[in-house]
């Protein structure tokens, strides 16, 4: 399987400079780039099968483990564009919305706590989970994946640009 670079229909964002988005795509295409890369090398390694020296292993463990620095980084950009594509709406009867109304109390206090969360020292990206096992929803870091920018103005800018239909259906389809 090779992995092909999505395009995103996105729209003007408001208070995401368009250099900002240009940096994104440009690292997303360097994540499937890398993903697809990191593939071909581990096939290749496959053929030496017991005649892999130390040093094939060697190789093939950080292979694994930057395989999933990549794969991650993939696969976090294209929820992030696509969340901001089509008209922004949302439904507060949908299953996420109640869901962090238990947890939470509100829809706006489920947003003060990403924010709190996301606006913490810390680098990376700020994630909403769906357990299935517990059925609940956490919130959490994932380090390793930013661009530097002026937290506040960025997750005020993040919301600002949600389509919360597309993040309301991915909800509704983790099993």
């Amino acid at each position: 399987m090779t992995y092909t670079t999505k395009t995103f229909n996105l729209p003007a964002l408001q208070g995401l400079s368009e250099k900002q988005i240009k940096v994104h795509l440009a690292l997303y295409e360097g994540y499937v780039k890398n993903v697809n890369l990191i593939m071909e090398t581990l096939t290749g390694y496959a053929a030496y099968g017991d005649k892999a020296t130390d040093g094939d292993k060697l190789a093939i463990t950080e292979l694994r483990r930057r395989f999933g620095f990549e794969f991650d980084g993939m696969r976090m950009h294209e929820y992030y564009f696509e969340q901001f594509e089509g008209e922004k709406g949302g439904s507060m009867e949908s299953a996420l919305a109640k869901a962090t109304a238990e947890k939470y109390g509100s829809s706006e206090k489920f947003l003060a706590h990403i924010r709190e969360v996301a606006g913490t020292r810390g680098i990376g990206w700020v994630v909403v989970y769906k357990d299935i096992v517990a059925d609940m929803i956490h919130t959490t870091f994932i380090a390793d994946h930013e661009v530097p920018a002026e937290k506040k103005n960025y997750i005020d800018a993040f919301f600002a640009n949600l389509n919360w239909a597309v993040i309301e259906k991915r909800f509704d389809e983790a099993k």
